[in-house]
């Protein structure tokens, strides 16, 4: 037996997304963004709110990073989501997290968030009152040599978290069930 439970924001995994840009200033702009993720071969797509200081940040500079919050930093990732860039305007050193320049775009690199996707934006679109979509091509891909296997990313040593919208809490990803591209040709 199903439930309809009317539409809702339910989709898993939700990523835990950080994103970065530089302000007018120079300074750091961070933020927590669940509505979003990959949109083609070599660009993310995420949903804002326009009047978030980082949104304003990434539509001047037209680049941003997007990090994976991985489990270690769950708490600078949630602080960075409920505490407003347009309130505390130094809330990205109140983080304790530590930035330093991208060699590719004109956007800081959140140094203990493992994975980044350096951006460059193509687009930036109203899509409803006060929410924007960027879109953004993936220039390059930076990550910390702890988290690689043999040179690729390993998901087991990022222990990325994601974001369950029904109880507001965040989870780790689970282990690995299946083969992609291969478990499936069972039944054919």
């Amino acid at each position: 037996m199903r439930k309809d439970l009317g539409a809702k924001t339910i989709l898993y995994p939700m990523p835990v997304l950080i994103l970065a840009a530089y302000r007018e200033d120079g300074r750091v702009d961070a933020m927590n963004a669940a509505w979003g993720g990959i949109a083609d071969t070599n660009q993310v797509c995420i949903c804002l709110s326009s009047d978030h200081a980082t949104t304003k940040s990434i539509a001047a500079r037209k680049a941003l990073t997007v990090s994976v919050a991985d489990a270690a930093h769950t708490v600078e990732a949630d602080y960075l989501g409920v505490c407003s860039g347009n309130d505390v305007p130094d809330k990205f050193e109140k983080s304790g997290l530590h930035a330093v320049r991208s060699e590719n775009v004109d956007a800081p690199v959140i140094q203990e968030f493992p994975l980044t996707l350096e951006c460059r934006v193509s687009s930036i679109d109203d899509i409803s009152e006060g929410t924007v979509r960027v879109v953004a091509d993936i220039v390059n891909v930076s990550a910390d040599e702890g988290i690689l296997t043999d040179g690729k990313v390993d998901i087991s040593k990022l222990d990325p978290i994601t974001y369950d919208t029904v109880s507001h809490g965040y989870f780790r990803i689970g282990e690995r069930v299946g083969n992609a591209f291969s478990d499936g040709k069972r039944l054919m």
